[in-house]
């Protein structure tokens, strides 16, 4: 491209000199041409005043005498009748002069011719000063076309670049601008491309995350039943076992589902009204086994009865997260306290390790905080879940841990939130 340009604004120029320097060629060929014979005119007109004065006065008309009237690079004739004719300087080639004539009253006559060479010379050199002029011209447009050149094709290369880099995976914008409308517009799309390009990415990096972190619960909880499953021989534990494994496959498809919806809308929610007392319930059963292994417990206290509103398996994720985060980071026995302040219950999830450090504070659910170089997932995907339900999670006290689920249980329409079927 870069070479078109040069080419296409080079024929331009050139074009545009031929047409007007052979113009202006012809132009000042004729106006020397017009201008040497206009001078070769009046030059004779001059002499042949100057020859009839001297006969009107009787004076001596010599070769002298017209040596200081005419031109010295021109030649001179005059003729009178009765006399010799008398000529000064030297006569050009026939053919190869431009003459003038003039007669006066009493006969005489007076011719003046000049070379043809000094027109040539004349014409030359206006030729040579033409010829410079479009040589500069030329180097002018050449310089001007590079430059031009450069200035288109180093952004349209710059922004191949940024294409290809965005093509790559790297998707940060340069927010460079060139001074040239219609490229800025083209860099302008590419970086909202690229903006969009990296939200889609981080979605899709924070979906994995989340998804590897909230499935490794359930999927736990699954493997310590079938293992439960594989050491029994009692077919009532059998079958026990069997029904709380089918319970964490539905827990399974559930946070499968919810993790697809808030991907494609995060703001899509499922609330409904339900009893807190079997989340809390099925929660301690599921994590008993494990706390049991750790030498530890897990309990329950508080207000019983009290219905919620959000979506049941978003809660129990939410509280799973919690007990979780007591096993792998608290100490003691963990307990669960349920009561109510205002239009919320409040779910408190404590325990009797050392808690949370003075320099984390509220930065504890902010993602890849953590106190005990853990991902830094859990707690800040169980406050978005508690977030999407119009709910809270809150860090009430740092030491020992005590931390709160507030959820709503006013039903603000009978057509927003349905009772599920039992």
């Amino acid at each position: 491209m870069r070479r078109r340009l040069i080419n296409s604004t080079l024929a331009v120029v050139l074009v545009v000199i031929a047409v007007f320097g052979v113009s202006l060629v012809i132009v000042e060929t004729r106006t020397i041409s017009n201008s040497a014979q206009e001078s070769v005119d009046a030059e004779a007109f001059r002499l042949i005043s100057v020859v009839e004065s001297r006969l009107l006065g009787a004076e001596r008309i010599t070769p002298q005498v017209l040596a200081e009237q005419v031109d010295p690079s021109r030649y001179a004739r005059v003729e009178i009748p009765g006399r010799s004719p008398i000529e000064v300087g030297e006569r050009p080639a026939d053919g190869d002069s431009i003459r003038s004539t003039e007669t006066g009253e009493q006969g005489e006559k007076v011719t003046v011719e000049e070379s043809r060479s000094t027109v040539t010379r004349e014409v030359g050199r206006t030729l040579l000063i033409i010829g410079a002029v479009a040589l500069l011209a030329i180097i002018s447009a050449v310089l001007l076309a590079v430059r031009q050149a450069d200035r288109l094709t180093s952004p349209l290369t710059d922004l191949a670049e940024t294409a290809e880099r965005l093509g790559s995976g790297d998707p940060r914008p340069r927010h460079k601008r060139y001074g040239v409308a219609e490229l800025d517009r083209v860099a302008d799309v590419l970086d909202s491309s690229a903006e969009r390009i990296a939200r889609m990415l981080t979605a899709e990096r924070r979906l994995a995350a989340d998804a590897s972190h909230q499935l490794r619960t359930p999927l736990t909880a699954l493997s310590m039943r079938i293992e439960e499953i594989s050491v029994t021989d009692d077919p009532d534990t059998v079958k026990e076992e069997a029904n709380i494994a089918l319970t964490q496959v539905e827990r399974l498809t559930d946070v499968v589902q919810r993790l697809l919806t808030n991907a494609r809308d995060p703001r899509t929610g499922s609330a409904v009204v339900f009893d807190l007392d079997e989340i809390v319930k099925q929660q301690i059963e599921e994590w008993r086994p494990a706390y049991r292994s750790a030498g530890r417990a897990v309990v329950c206290s508080g207000k019983h009865g009290l219905e919620a509103v959000g979506t049941p398996g978003a809660v129990a994720q939410v509280l799973a997260a919690l007990i979780e985060n007591s096993l792998m980071h608290g100490g003691g026995t963990v307990a669960l306290r349920t009561r109510v302040t205002g239009n919320q219950v409040v779910v408190e999830v404590t325990d009797e390790g050392p808690g949370v450090r003075a320099d984390l504070g509220a930065r504890i659910f902010e993602r890849t905080i953590s106190g005990r170089n853990s991902t830094g997932i859990g707690l800040a995907v169980a406050r978005d879940l508690a977030e999407a339900d119009g709910g809270r999670l809150e860090l009430l006290q740092q030491q020992p841990p005590v931390f709160a689920l507030f959820l709503s249980r006013v039903v603000p329409s009978r057509k927003e939130y349905v009772r599920p079927v039992r």
